[in-house]
């Protein structure tokens, strides 16, 4: 039986970039990981069952619907032999509040070990996602994006205590990506 470890962090911190060299990283040293990404899993079972012909279709559905696919989604993850790698948010901000990424029939099918958050200081996110072009994000201000890394904190605090995981948080400042990725790497060891 493998790790089940969570990858979180606010759009923008570089969370993805730190997965994919951790993960060819790792796979050098002969340790694998399976990184399956929480949202393009509940896409896969959506399609699969015919409901959805794009990931646009997903925020339509009924939330009883959105709530039965992430159970599924996380029977699946559960199900995946070895060490797996679970990238998604722990907190989706909308125009009526935080909506807790994973909810607790999420948590309670992937029990994972442990829970990562990736940050940094909000100011190197703002400019970051200035600078990326080829993502459409809400626009977020400096104290907007404070508020959203406090509350993943919280939120993931709460996973812990549903699932006795631990919470370890991983800062991926401008220039130190390479200290990001060994912080990561010793951890998924």
């Amino acid at each position: 039986m493998g790790k089940k470890v969570v990858v979180t962090g606010v759009p923008g911190v570089g969370k993805t970039t730190v997965i994919d060299q951790v993960i060819s990283g790792l796979a050098a040293e002969g340790v694998e990981y399976q990184n399956i990404n929480f949202g393009s899993c509940m896409f896969d079972v959506a399609s699969n069952q015919g409901i959805v012909t794009s990931r646009d279709d997903m925020r339509k559905l009924e939330q009883a619907k959105q709530r039965e696919l992430q159970r599924n989604a996380a029977q699946f993850i559960a199900k995946t032999e070895g060490n797996v790698l679970i990238d998604t948010h722990c907190t989706v901000k909308t125009p009526k509040g935080y909506l807790a990424g994973l909810p607790e029939w999420v948590l309670k099918e992937l029990m994972p070990d442990i829970v990562v958050l990736v940050e940094t200081d909000e100011d190197q996110i703002l400019m970051r996602r200035l600078g990326d072009e080829s993502r459409v994000r809400d626009a977020e201000g400096y104290r907007a994006l404070c508020e959203h890394q406090q509350f993943n904190r919280a939120m993931a605090a709460s996973y812990a205590m549903l699932t006795g995981c631990t919470v370890k948080i991983v800062v991926n400042a401008d220039n130190l990506l390479d200290r990001s990725v060994e912080e990561l790497k010793e951890i998924l060891r």
